[in-house]
């Protein structure tokens, strides 16, 4: 692929580390010139100074082969017209972080696929870490959380059956047992200690659940 990413903050950086890594062409844009100077050092990219709402910037960027751009600046108003001039460039994929969630509409308008707030979602996950030290969360979807979470030796649900379970708004995809033996669960399957559950929940029950398998999963303390 042909990708073009603007913004050379923290997220800016690993993505082109990942992007190179998998092969593909990278341009980067930032108004520091140092700090694309920087990622020259250490990667095989192109990278241009400058302020990527300007079209000229864009067009030295090859925005008219781009098969996809990522906006990762800090400044939404900066994302949303670097991603507004690429959909005119007809770029097929156009990715941006949004910032404020109450931008995130604008972004949709334009037709923009977008990851909300990453500031907030990295807090997200050390919060759950924090409270669930067990549990690790694996994607954030469109409506949902997929995470997995362990059944501590002791715990409420351990050799009951999942259907005993008051599951409301959320299911269980897989559970793995210690040897690596996958099952796929239907409600007669018992919960053993260390299993390692791996639960889709909708996100406006995301609380509700974990605070229940939190209950059920872990082990009383003494």
């Amino acid at each position: 692929m042909y990708i073009i990413i603007v913004g050379l903050g923290g997220i800016g950086r690993s993505l082109t580390s990942l992007a190179v890594e998998h092969g593909n062409n990278v341009v980067i844009i930032d108004r520091d010139e140092q700090r694309a100077g920087e990622m020259l050092e250490h990667y095989d990219v192109l990278a241009i100074t400058g302020n990527a709402t300007d079209k000229s910037i864009l067009e030295d960027a090859g925005i008219d082969r781009a098969d996809a751009l990522v906006a990762t600046t800090s400044d939404d108003s900066v994302n949303l017209m670097t991603c507004w001039l690429a959909k005119r460039f007809k770029v097929p994929i156009v990715v941006s972080i949004v910032n404020q969630k109450e931008h995130s509409d604008l972004f949709k308008e334009v037709g923009v696929k977008i990851s909300e707030n990453p500031d907030e979602l990295v807090a997200n996950r050390l919060y759950y870490w924090a409270k669930n030290p067990q549990l690790q969360q694996l994607a954030s979807i469109p409506g949902g959380t997929i995470f997995e979470v362990v059944a501590e030796k002791g715990a409420p649900i351990v050799d009951h059956e999942i259907r005993e379970l008051k599951v409301k708004d959320f299911v269980f995809i897989a559970i793995r047992r210690a040897g690596g033996e996958l099952i796929i669960p239907s409600g007669t399957v018992k919960i053993r200690p260390g299993d390692t559950i791996t639960v889709f929940t909708k996100k406006e029950a995301e609380n509700d659940c974990l605070e229940l398998l939190n209950r059920q999963l872990r082990r009383s303390p003494e």
